[in-house]
């Protein structure tokens, strides 16, 4: 298993990213500014973009696994690999996310807790609804580390 940088061409992984941001413009606002990671284990297998929110919080914006390589730990391993390569340069590693019977309770493994939301995020923001496992997102839920 090996994790890179991606400076260039970062759209190349757009089907990937959009597994865990599914509206395009939506990533435009933040693939530019983040800094991207690829885990490759002989192949691609999954991404992160981090972004840098001030007064020592970094940000996961977007983290997604190749579905059929989902629950193998990969995603696991690429927070893992953020919380060492920002240890003692960021104070906070945050997620948001929706309030989702999949993503929560993975970040909550991962050692996030419940930090605040933002009331009808995902409504607002998108130009269509978002489900998951058949719940409506509605609220961004933010999740927090000390790191």
């Amino acid at each position: 298993m090996k994790i890179r940088e991606i400076k260039d061409n970062k759209k190349q992984y757009l089907q990937l990213l959009l597994l865990a941001d599914e509206q395009e413009n939506m990533i435009d606002r933040y693939i530019s500014r983040g800094t991207m990671y690829a885990l490759y284990d002989d192949d691609i297998k999954a991404v992160c973009i981090v972004t840098d929110e001030g007064n020592g919080v970094l940000e996961i914006k977007n983290i997604a696994t190749e579905p059929n390589n989902q629950k193998k730990g990969y995603g696991k391993s690429l927070i893992q690999f953020i919380k060492n390569q920002y240890k003692g340069t960021f104070n906070i590693l945050q997620v948001g996310t929706g309030d989702s019977p999949l993503t929560v309770p993975f970040y909550e493994k991962c050692g996030f807790k419940k930090s605040h939301y933002i009331k009808n995020f995902f409504t607002e923001n998108y130009n269509h609804p978002i489900y998951e496992c058949g719940i409506q997102l509605i609220d961004m839920i933010y999740l927090q580390m000390e790191i």
